[in-house]
């Protein structure tokens, strides 16, 4: 990939769901038309820094789906004349299935979206109701069903591992999804975030979260269903058939340029001259849209990356993946604790050849710490 995706964050929710800790923010009203200028203002100003064509671009949030489908179109223009669209540019936008926002999905497609992230979460109204979502099962499929006749391609989320949930629920659950998927699942177990409403309501005794036998129990079962489905895992949580893989989010994991436009948005650009950026946004909303307002740009962190530090955060990625790191990238092999690697491989957990490394799916649930091992950061694992 020569060009960048561009992840543009539009950061307010109806509701902040229990489990998030994504940069949301409920607002009872939002001048729109200046945060539309203002995410064009930003754009501009990456222009500026970084050349080359705009390869994917995904609209993350919050909630993208409250957007009009004018603001979304006006932001795709502005991309498009500041960096170019490629012909084949893959456009994301992540949506809630609630019937209002299914309403906008042809605005979208007409505004130029050819890929849609529903945030399903569940078929099971009353896990639904325990995630705090605003939709219930029933317009969760009738959103699946518009955005199989208006998008090419379309993706959705789940979430398992639930505090009761049975192996038995969650393979109803699993194969209705296999049922209804275009070719692209995001599955994820229930994780307690620190400062979310869920981690609050587990340090209170409210419920009690799985215990992580069971959970990774459910993994298990979750990558055995889905490989004999035909849509294996390419990443720890995301299973796509061949070709239906998430281009942006490859972007991510196999460590290429992306710029992060709006607040709270992460980058790592890779700019005209060849340097690579460390970028984060302000976080708080109203911060940012002011920042950007007078000066153009909404940084809170802008510094060049070295090579040992890309090398690294390139291992951290690319082991994410079922093909792996890629060992041919500068600095990278050098990164790799050769005495923790031989270790590993060992016990079964890595595969390491002349090009690659990869996670066995031994190894998938031990991630986090086969990393920090091969990091030379915990020589226990």
């Amino acid at each position: 990939m020569s060009g960048h995706a561009i992840y543009v964050h539009w950061p307010f929710c109806v509701a902040k769901c229990p489990y998030c800790d994504f940069n949301s923010h409920v607002r009872e009203r939002i001048d729109e038309a200046r945060w539309r200028d203002a995410l064009c203002r930003e754009i501009r100003t990456w222009s500026e820094r970084c050349g080359g064509p705009a390869e994917t671009v995904f609209f993350g949030g919050g909630t993208p789906s409250l957007m009009s489908p004018d603001t979304v179109g006006a932001v795709l223009e502005e991309i498009d004349r500041c960096f170019g669209l490629t012909p084949d540019c893959e456009i994301t936008l992540e949506a809630n299935p609630s019937s209002v926002e299914a309403g906008r999905f042809r605005g979208y497609r007409a505004a130029g979206v050819n890929r849609l992230s529903m945030g399903i979460q569940s078929f099971d109204d009353a896990a639904l109701k325990f995630l705090g979502r605003v939709h219930d099962a029933e317009a969760a499929l009738a959103a699946i069903e518009t955005a199989r006749d208006v998008f090419g391609r379309f993706s959705f989320d789940l979430i398992y591992a639930l505090p009761g949930q049975t192996e038995a629920a969650w393979r109803e659950q699993l194969d209705r999804a296999l049922g209804l998927a275009a070719g692209h699942l995001s599955l994820y177990q229930l994780t307690i975030e620190p400062n979310t409403g869920f981690a609050g309501a587990v340090r209170r005794g409210v419920w009690t979260p799985m215990d992580d036998d069971r959970a990774a129990d459910f993994f298990e079962l979750t990558q055995e269903i889905c490989e004999g489905a035909g849509l294996p895992a390419y990443e720890i949580s995301n299973h796509a058939a061949p070709g239906q893989e998430s281009r942006h989010n490859l972007v991510y994991w196999r460590y290429g340029s992306w710029i992060g436009i709006g607040p709270g948005a992460h980058g790592r650009p890779v700019c005209s001259d060849g340097s690579r950026l460390a970028a984060s946004n302000l976080k708080k909303p109203e911060r940012w849209l002011e920042a950007v307002t007078e000066t153009g740009s909404g940084a809170e962190e802008l510094r060049p990356l070295d090579t040992a530090e890309q090398a690294e955060e390139a291992v951290m990625m690319g082991l994410r993946l079922a093909e792996g790191l890629d060992l041919s990238r500068p600095g990278a092999a050098a990164c790799i604790d050769e005495e923790a690697a031989e270790r590993l491989s060992a016990h079964g957990l890595i595969e390491r050849g002349p090009a690659r490394l990869t996670v066995r799916p031994e190894g998938r649930l031990l991630l986090n710490s086969i990393t920090a091992s091969l990091l030379g950061r915990d020589a226990a694992a």
